[in-house]
């Protein structure tokens, strides 16, 4: 028995069935390919508390990989010169041969966020990734902390990610693409003596990540957390006893407290075409911590 010919073949009222059917599949359009690299070149980023410490490590390696950087800095540490430290990040930023701003913002105050994230928007041509760093501790048992104490904790840490969060989603939403990464704790999934303040907010801050990576998912915006363990920066080794310290070595399965660049490298993973289809995560930074 001879086979039909495909090409004849015709259902009444609904023409050439392989014909319609080659004509669809004609009409898609290509697939997207992940691009190879960061892909993170000419693009701008805005990192809150970007002047020491974690901030600072994670403004560098976005230079590096050719991002405009934008930092925002405030005294919340009378202890340490701010502007001296704002203005020697600055200038190691620009030798890196990218464009760079560094502004006086405290975060807390809505007023000055959004006047911030203009100022960006103009001088730099827009925004396309946030990173959410800054923060402060006022540690103590809970029975005698002060309301200041608690207040300061939860505006710096909570609050002013929220604003900040805020002010960049109008731009995300209507250029249909972003990246946000808030820098949270292990403290802030579990807990230790004389830091309620402190895990609240990095606690509450993941709340936000999930709440806002659902609510600016559909506009392309991926929204995560990085929970960073005991990381050796000036102010954990100046104000940390050393007791802890050696205590958290102890915990970490690598038996070493992290650097900075550990945090900076995941956040940058985040905020790369390498991470486009991960959202509403925490990744632990912590040397196997929490384990």
């Amino acid at each position: 028995m001879a086979l039909p010919n495909l090409e004849e073949i015709s259902v009444p009222g609904f023409g050439d069935p392989i014909a319609s059917l080659l004509d669809e599949i004609a009409e898609q359009p290509e697939p997207q390919l992940l691009g190879h690299g960061l892909g993170l070149r000419g693009r701008t980023v805005i990192v809150t508390g970007g002047a020491t410490g974690i901030g600072k490590a994670i403004a560098v390696e976005f230079a590096k990989a050719g991002t405009q950087v934008a930092f925002n800095y405030y005294p919340y540490e009378s202890s340490v010169d701010i502007e001296a430290e704002a203005e020697r990040t600055r200038l190691e930023l620009a030798q890196l041969e990218v464009s760079v701003l560094a502004a006086l913002c405290d975060i807390r105050q809505p007023d000055q966020v959004n006047a911030f994230v203009a100022r960006v928007r103009e001088e730099l041509g827009g925004v396309h990734m946030l990173v959410n760093n800054a923060g402060i501790g006022r540690d103590g048992a809970l029975w005698r902390l002060s309301d200041a104490q608690w207040r300061d904790v939860l505006e710096t840490n909570l609050s002013g990610a929220f604003h900040m969060i805020r002010a960049v989603a109008p731009h995300f939403r209507k250029q249909g693409e972003g990246k946000i990464v808030n820098v949270s704790s292990i403290h802030g999934i579990r807990s230790e003596f004389g830091l309620a303040n402190y895990a609240a907010s990095k606690a509450g801050l993941l709340g936000l990540t999930r709440s806002a990576a659902l609510e600016l998912g559909p506009s392309n915006v991926n929204v995560n957390a990085v929970a960073p363990g005991y990381i050796r920066t000036t102010r954990l080794t100046e104000g940390v006893p050393a007791e802890i310290l050696d205590l958290a070595r102890e915990k970490s399965v690598l038996g070493r407290l992290g650097g900075p660049q550990d945090v900076a490298n995941v956040v940058l993973f985040l905020c790369s075409e390498l991470a486009r289809h991960i959202t509403g995560t925490v990744i632990p930074v912590d040397g196997g911590h929490l384990l």
